[in-house]
């Protein structure tokens, strides 16, 4: 009652949850044409672009732990990235975490054909644009 008394410890700030995404992981994995575009008068373009490299795939596949198997930017070897969802209906790739972190890639659009995405960090986003996957044929 009379010494040192202190003041009882802050509460844990409650963690972020995950919003599910509206896009499944096994959506995305398969092989894939790449290109990107700095210019949106530049889409139709690079899509033409991404489909002629399928010679050369980039391929997604499936992580062991319900995710894909892609790159970070700016990072040489692939690691297991989560489909998250976001505010607005909106869906990323990236790390473990709230959807819209600075690691995370925004789904800007996606049909099962086609899709584009863009980093959500200004320098990456700056450098490598829009990113557009173009799915490839299967293998007859």
């Amino acid at each position: 009652m009379f010494g040192g008394s202190s003041s009882p410890p802050p509460p844990d700030t409650p963690a972020v949850a995950e919003l599910p995404a509206s896009i499944r992981a096994d959506e995305i994995v398969g092989r894939w044409g790449l290109a990107a575009y700095h210019k949106p008068e530049d889409r139709a373009r690079t899509e033409a672009a991404a489909r002629n490299q399928c010679r050369q795939p980039y391929v997604i596949n499936a992580g062991a732990g319900g995710g894909v198997i892609m790159h970070l930017a700016d990072e040489a070897q692939p690691q297991e990235l989560r489909l998250k969802g976001g505010p607005a209906g909106k869906n990323y790739i990236g790390p473990p975490g709230p959807g819209g972190g600075e690691k995370d890639r925004e789904i800007v659009s996606f049909d099962g054909r086609v899709m584009q995405t863009r980093f959500l960090d200004p320098d990456a986003s700056n450098r490598y644009g829009t990113m557009v996957y173009v799915r490839c044929a299967p293998r007859a």
